[in-house]
């Protein structure tokens, strides 16, 4: 049983009813298997799981030829892979390299496999569910933009809250296993997803969605984020996985047609799997330049604070605040400003450029970045080793 998540639960189920494929973005131990898994068991859907490697084969995906006797005669018979499950989970996708991950791009497009010149269908529905370590960088390969561009949704699946947490500690560790009792059958799950396209929409929801998808594309956008940090805004897909999701969205809540309280409740999760994003360029160490020296009693200046408080406002997009409403003992996370992991990666990214120190992996996390405090006395201990300080 999954306690919380109802946001990720609520994506997962839009992008079920609309036959698409969703990437789950988390850090590890925050039931995104779990979740798919109770999933197909209460849909009654063939369950399958990949859990990519480094050593990874497509043909370990997919399937392959293999020489068997039939009838007194060695012929070629194909063997299917796990791919050929309703509901198919691939866990860490990001861990195995692009020959192998676009081994997933046929199967997710047009729902069938090709070995050997021969194309197998797969079973329907058919559905990818992936999940994505956003930490961990080392052994691991950026998604292929047309892997990316498959997937209907990116969904951030985020810490519980506290009273949540205490539940999943109690619940998990007495021993007992919750039943999960079936509520639909695939042949009803299919009965919905072809009536989800029949849903209407309005003009102005659909106005929105083609507004909002041209609004990533550098050439088009007005926003000085999107020219500076984007490099490919969302194609025509992104419009279309918008208008399908609202539909979904729409259905789920009762409501006769989509609008534009729909698009906008989900207008994030398609257009971040279709936006390619600019890379930033870390800046290194370089010898010389000022040191700042500091003593036994390590405490940071005003001055940086403040440099620190406008790079979160200004990296991170926090609007409506100003430097004076960052506290310098409020937490950054949970119950502070309440940003995620991705928000702690931009971050650290940004005092890395900002202030020229170089943040290694792990630094970037909950507990070294849980104040601007701790930002600052990090930033003076690597100008203190050594790390001149940038502008």
């Amino acid at each position: 049983m999954i306690v919380g998540q109802s946001s990720v639960v609520d994506h997962l189920i839009v992008a079920l009813l609309t036959q698409g494929h969703a990437l789950l973005v988390g850090v590890p131990g925050l039931a995104k298997t779990l979740l798919v898994a109770s999933l197909s068991r209460v849909l009654d859907l063939s369950f399958g799981r990949v859990q990519f490697t480094p050593d990874l084969l497509p043909a370990d995906i997919t399937g392959t030829d293999v020489l068997a006797e039939h009838d007194g005669r060695r012929e070629l018979s194909f063997l299917p892979g796990p791919i050929f499950k309703n509901l198919v989970l691939a866990d860490e996708i990001n861990r195995t390299p692009p020959k192998t991950q676009a081994a997933l791009l046929q199967a997710m497009q047009e729902r069938a496999v090709t070995v050997g010149g021969s194309t197998h269908p797969l079973p329907m529905p058919f559905q990818v569910f992936a999940t994505r370590n956003p930490i961990e960088q080392e052994g691991t390969y950026s998604l292929p933009e047309a892997q990316l561009d498959r997937f209907l949704l990116e969904v951030h699946v985020e810490y519980p809250s506290e009273d949540e947490e205490r539940k999943i500690a109690r619940r998990t560790t007495s021993g007992h296993v919750p039943e999960m009792n079936r509520v639909l059958s695939a042949d009803e799950l299919r009965m919905l997803q072809a009536f989800i396209p029949r849903v209407p929409v309005t003009d102005a929801a659909v106005e929105l969605a083609v507004r909002l998808t041209r609004a990533t594309r550098p050439s088009e956008s007005s926003l000085s984020d999107v020219k500076n940090y984007v490099r490919f805004g969302s194609g025509p897909r992104g419009s279309q996985a918008l208008v399908l999701a609202a539909k979904a969205h729409a259905a789920m809540r009762g409501e006769a047609a989509a609008d534009v309280e729909d698009v906008i409740s989900l207008a994030l999760t398609p257009l971040g799997a279709f936006v390619s994003r600019r890379g930033r360029r870390r800046k290194g160490r370089r010898r010389g330049g000022r040191r700042r020296q500091t003593g036994a009693g390590l405490s940071a200046d005003s001055e940086l604070k403040q440099r620190i408080k406008q790079a979160l406002i200004e990296e991170l997009d926090l609007r409506g605040k100003t430097a004076a409403d960052i506290d310098d003992a409020a937490p950054l996370f949970g119950e502070g400003l309440g940003l995620d992991s991705l928000d702690a990666l931009q971050l650290a990214m940004a005092i890395e450029e900002r202030f020229g120190v170089a943040v290694p992996e792990g630094d970037a996390g909950r507990v070294v970045f849980a104040s601007v405090n701790a930002i600052a006395e990090f930033v003076l201990r690597a100008q203190a080793a050594g790390a001149p300080e940038a502008g």
